[in-house]
């Protein structure tokens, strides 16, 4: 059974446009140092489990479109790379601390559906990301929440 995901990025860091210009449309979630988010990955996410995209941090935040998870967990090499701002000393090859899964492109929405829409959906009044102090940039989604959020953006 798949689940369904919700990952944050800055777009000027990393952007929805950017994954799609990518070789193979497939890049490393790198950079994770939450261990909850980094739990979602290690533990939970599964090779097809299907993405909202979701630019956060920018002038208008929301889900940018659809990605899936294209690999099984492995460790994050920016950990063990002291030139990284990612770097963890604590971290070796044996026992590393921090994972990512790639992700792939999967589908354009037709537009952004922003998190002010998302907020007024009463259907939505439950979902993580809509909770006070949910900060996490990887959260579990229904599979309505989902299928709700790719229908308002298609």
């Amino acid at each position: 059974m798949a689940n369904y995901w919700l990952m944050k990025s800055e777009p000027d860091v990393f952007s929805f446009a950017d994954l799609k210009k990518r070789p193979k449309k497939t890049e490393p979630w790198n950079g994770v140092r939450n261990y909850q988010a980094r739990n979602f990955m290690r533990d939970d996410m599964k090779q097809g489990d299907l993405i909202l995209f979701y630019h956060s941090s920018c002038e208008v935040p929301g889900v940018a479109g659809v990605a899936k998870v294209a690999s099984d967990a492995y460790a994050d090499e920016t950990q063990f790379d002291p030139k990284s701002e990612y770097f963890d000393p604590k971290a070796t090859r044996e026992v590393p601390r921090w994972f990512l899964v790639d992700v792939s492109f999967e589908r354009d929405l037709k537009r952004l559906v922003p998190l002010e829409e998302l907020k007024g959906e009463p259907a939505l009044a439950t979902m993580r990301l809509l909770q006070r102090g949910n900060r996490l940039s990887i959260l579990p989604v229904a599979k309505k929440e989902f299928d709700l959020i790719v229908a308002l953006g298609s």
